[in-house]
């Protein structure tokens, strides 16, 4: 039996559950940051259940709820009403897109209090997604959505033909949607360039396997197509 949280270094655990959209399970994947104080930090929030909230409530108070992307959004409402104490804090232009929910922040810079050990940057140029790349710096995790998908091939896949329609199988980087998604390319370019400036080794994404190691080099390579 899969754990309810996963530990992959210390202070950082993920949740994986099932996401069926009209082209499949694509599965989703939320990170979860201990920082400092011993508060938490939900990253892209998946379906909450009880067994899900209890691991969660052991883990320490959650004190940040991120929705990091116009798309990444579903489960945030739920997330609000069980930690009613969180700050939530949306990318740019998800507060108009979900007007039932009253978020604290907008992810362009680190707002007041943002845990010192938790980076982020805008990915810029790409306005449909508006997604926000964090860095736990401790354990050099860098934390994406769907700017990347990482599919293995031969791998249980509830999405199969989706996987390979966009290119997403057996590859790890941004797939023909995400690509098209991209109307400024210099601007994505230069989010890029910031990002990989930081020191991460280890890559978290929504769907797909997580990038144990060599994360660094793999996202140089993903976008070097942005010249």
């Amino acid at each position: 039996m899969d754990p309810v949280l996963e530990g992959l270094a210390p202070d950082v655990w993920v949740a994986r559950r099932p996401l069926p959209i009209a082209v499949g399970d694509i599965g989703a994947r939320m990170t979860v940051l201990r920082v400092a104080g011993g508060s938490l930090l939900l990253h892209s929030p998946v379906k909450l259940d009880a067994a899900l909230e209890s691991a969660l409530r052991a883990l320490g108070r959650v004190a940040w709820l991120v929705g990091p992307s116009k798309g990444h959004h579903l489960f945030l409402g739920d997330y609000v009403k069980a930690f009613p104490g969180a700050a939530l804090c949306g990318a740019p232009g998800l507060a108009e897109k979900r007007r039932d929910l009253a978020f604290a922040h907008v992810l362009s810079s680190p707002p007041p209090g943002w845990p010192r050990e938790v980076r982020l940057e805008l990915v810029a140029g790409a306005p449909l997604m508006n997604e926000v790349a964090l860095l736990h710096e401790p354990s050099r995790t860098l934390v994406l959505t769907d700017l990347v998908f990482n599919v293995e091939a031969g791998a249980t896949n509830r999405a199969r033909l989706f996987h390979r329609l966009v290119g997403a199988t057996g590859r790890f980087g941004p797939h023909r949607l995400i690509r098209l998604g991209i109307r400024d390319r210099g601007a994505a370019r230069r989010s890029l360039d910031r990002i990989l400036a930081w020191d991460f080794d280890r890559i978290v994404m929504s769907h797909g396997e997580v990038v144990s190691t060599g994360g660094r080099r793999m996202l140089e390579q993903a976008f070097a197509y942005l010249g």
